[in-house]
C-alpha cells in the first residue's frame, strides 16, 4: 500500500474518533478535539490526491478509498450537526428543519452522482471529477468545520442565555452559508448530470449490449475450444502411436 492510500485509510480511521469526541460532552473541550480532527481529515483529502498525482501513484484502490472516505466523512459530519443537541438547541443548525432539508439535498446529490458513475463504469466510460465538484467539496468542508467549532463554543465557552443576541446573529450567518453550500452542491450536481447525459443515451446502451453479447460469444467459443482440445490431443497421440508401431513392424 503506497503513501496516498495510507493517508486515505487514515481519514476513514479518524471518523469514529470524530463521532466519539463530538458526542462526549462529559469530556472538557471534546467538541474542539472533534472539530480539529475533522479539519485534519479534510486536509488529508487534498494531500493524498496531490501526492498520488505528483508521484504517479494513482491506483484503483486509492480511487476507491478516497471516494469512500470523502463521502463517509461528509455524511458523518452532516448527521452530527443536524441530529445532536447543543445546549437548549435541538441541533447546532438553526432552524433544525432547514438543516435537515439541506443535508437531505446534499446527500441525495452524492448518491445520484455515485449511481451515474456506476452506470458509466458498466459501459466502459470513466467520469472524471471536475472543478465544480472540488469547489463543492471545499465549501462543505469549510462550513461543516465552522459548525463543529461553533458547537464547541456554545458547549464549553459561551453562556447561551447571556449571549442570546450574538448567538442569533451567528445562527443567521451560518444559515446563509449552509444555504449557499447547498445551492452550490445542487448546481454542480445538476451540471455534472447534464454534461454527462450521454451515459443515459439509448445508442450507448445498444453498443454496450452488442459488446456484451460479443464477449459472451467469445467466452462460449473459448470454453468449447478448451473442452475439445484435450480430445483432439488424445486423438493425435493415438495416431502417432499407430504410426510408430507400423514403422517398427516394417523395420522388423
Amino acid at each position: 500500500m503506497n503513501t496516498p492510500n495510507k493517508i486515505s485509510l487514515s481519514r476513514l480511521c479518524l471518523i469514529p474518533l470524530i463521532v466519539f469526541f463530538y458526542l462526549a460532552t462529559f469530556i472538557p473541550y471534546a467538541r474542539l478535539v472533534a472539530a480539529l480532527l475533522f479539519i485534519v481529515a479534510c486536509l488529508t483529502d487534498f494531500v493524498d490526491g496531490h501526492l498520488a498525482r505528483k508521484n504517479n501513484q494513482v491506483t484503483n484502490l486509492g480511487i476507491f478509498l478516497d471516494s469512500i472516505a470523502d463521502k463517509v466523512l461528509v455524511m458523518t459530519a452532516m448527521i452530527l450537526i443536524v441530529a445532536v443537541p447543543v445546549k437548549i438547541m435541538p441541533a447546532i443548525v438553526y432552524p433544525s428543519w432547514l438543516g435537515v432539508t439541506c443535508v437531505i439535498i446534499m446527500l441525495a446529490r452524492e448518491f445520484i452522482i455515485s449511481a451515474l458513475r456506476q452506470i458509466a463504469a458498466t459501459k466502459g466510460i470513466v467520469l472524471a471529477a471536475d472543478k465544480g465538484g472540488k469547489i463543492k467539496a471545499t465549501l462543505q468542508f469549510v462550513v461543516l468545520s465552522m459548525y463543529m467549532i461553533y458547537a464547541f463554543v456554545l458547549t464549553d465557552i459561551v453562556n447561551f442565555e447571556e449571549g442570546n443576541r450574538v448567538v442569533g446573529i451567528i445562527n443567521f450567518v451560518m444559515m446563509i452559508l449552509l444555504i449557499i453550500t447547498t445551492l452550490v452542491t445542487l448546481y454542480t450536481g445538476a451540471s455534472y448530470l447534464i454534461r454527462n447525459k450521454k451515459v443515459f443515451s439509448s445508442k450507448d446502451n445498444e453498443t454496450f449490449k452488442k459488446l456484451t453479447e460479443a464477449e459472451d460469444e467469445d467466452a462460449f467459443y473459448e470454453d468449447n475450444v478448451s473442452q475439445t482440445t484435450p480430445v483432439e490431443n488424445d486423438t493425435q497421440a493415438e495416431t502417432k502411436e499407430d504410426d510408430n508401431l507400423k514403422e517398427d513392424k516394417n523395420e522388423g
